[in-house]
């Protein structure tokens, strides 16, 4: 046998609907090796070892289908993940036992075909088969199958990532974070962490009234120590649902990081966490550019000016290219109604980022600056706030719960309804 399938034939339709919203765990540091026989599959699999998901795999296509991948093993070893096209009926079978004889053990095969039948597929369960695509295939087909196979049905699901991130610096990108963060804990009693990534001047422990001895420093600086353990050591208990990854925020140090510095500490806080906030600051490197193209869900926060209305369309423009198979960030705009301050109206922003805010935040100094002087969240300092409500909306809209509702009356209604209109 070369590996077991994940599912009961009677439990799994012959056609999955491909979904862009589906929550797609990422696959491990796996070989993949494929072995297409048409070029529209081929180009398929090529497309999907660029997706994000796919990001720690090494994949490598060859043509030539079943024949070319038992020829391939007489003399090699096989990967972790054989993907195998076949356009045939009979010939996958035969093909399967050949290929069993020169399969290592412990690696997944998964079969994409075009015959749609529950017989077949329940001869290739008993073969060993992990997975059955049906052709043709497009990049999630592909993506969803490599992955599922690393994410047992029994297991806790993978923690999702949003990362938010401030179009400009001093846009208060931090404050929605943390406030979401908390909302995420405390109003959807979802296990949550808030990871701090400004070593230098993060906010997070000031915000949330923490000054833990260990925090994010401790891990980024010490990768060979990263496990699931080790990260959760280094946890601070904000409230039943809330943790902190603090910042140190001293300049004892320089935080100059490689691209894949972070990767350990989000896939240990992954295994543990249902869901992860990442306060991204304001820089442009490997790093961040890595974070931000690997998160589920991207937040934008902007302030009505031209300076933040061009750096989030580079945003959206980058993100879009580097996330084919995603769907857009969203962005919020944040400081709205500065006594006179010209502003940009969110209109102008729907039009250049071809969307609407999926919030629109006031200015509203008084409650903010207590809440940021007494390390309170807007919603602890007043809970029935319409600003607080946003904050709620937002976690909703951040972890898939539900839609932003829509805001209550008040000063930006009627725009927000001409808004909507459109």
């Amino acid at each position: 046998m070369i590996s077991y399938a994940r599912q009961n034939p009677e439990e799994r339709p012959a056609v999955t609907p491909p979904s862009a919203d589906d929550h797609i765990a990422p696959a491990p540091r796996v070989s993949v090796q494929a072995f297409c026989e048409t070029v529209e599959t081929a180009s398929a699999v090529q497309t999907a070892g660029e997706d994000r998901r796919l990001g720690k795999a090494h994949l490598k296509i060859q043509m030539g289908g079943m024949a070319a991948a038992i020829e391939a093993y007489r003399t090699a070893p096989t990967p972790n993940v054989i993907i195998l096209e076949t356009e045939g009926r009979s010939d996958i079978l035969a093909g399967l036992d050949q290929l069993a004889t020169v399969c290592d053990p412990g690696t997944r095969v998964v079969v994409i075909g075009r015959v749609n039948d529950v017989t077949l597929y329940r001869e290739l369960v008993r073969r060993g088969v992990s997975d059955y695509v049906i052709a043709p295939v497009n990049t999630l087909d592909v993506v969803r199958s490599i992955c599922s196979l690393f994410s047992a049905p029994e297991a806790k699901a993978v923690g999702r990532i949003i990362a938010i991130v401030g179009a400009k610096g001093g846009v208060g990108a931090s404050t929605v974070a943390h406030n979401v963060a908390w909302a995420i804990a405390r109003d959807l009693a979802l296990d949550s962490v808030v990871a701090d990534l400004d070593l230098a001047f993060g906010t997070a422990g000031l915000d949330y009234n923490q000054d833990p001895p260990q925090g994010i420093a401790d891990a980024v600086f010490s990768p060979d120590r990263i496990d699931t353990a080790f990260v959760d050591r280094l946890l601070s208990k904000c409230t039943d649902h809330l943790s902190l990854l603090a910042a140190p925020a001293t300049l004892e140090r320089a935080y100059d990081f490689g691209p894949e510095a972070f990767d350990g500490i989000f896939d240990a806080l992954r295994a543990t966490m249902p869901c992860i906030v990442l306060d991204v600051p304001h820089q442009w490197n490997g790093w961040t550019q890595r974070t931000l193209v690997s998160a589920d869900d991207i937040l934008i926060v902007a302030a009505p000016d031209l300076a933040n209305l061009r750096n989030a369309k580079n945003l959206f423009d980058y993100l879009r290219t580097a996330r084919i198979n995603d769907h857009k960030p969203s962005y919020c705009l944040n400081q709205v109604g500065v006594p006179k301050r010209p502003e940009i109206k969110p209109a102008d922003f729907a039009k250049a980022l071809e969307g609407e805010p999926v919030a629109v935040i006031p200015f509203e100094p008084q409650i903010f600056g207590a809440a940021a002087n007494n390390g309170q969240m807007i919603a602890e300092v007043s809970s029935g706030h319409r600003t607080a409500e946003t904050f709620r909306q937002l976690a909703q809209l951040l972890t898939g719960r539900s839609e932003v509702k829509k805001a209550r009356s008040g000063l930006l209604t009627p725009l927000l309804s001409k808004l909507m209109k459109k």
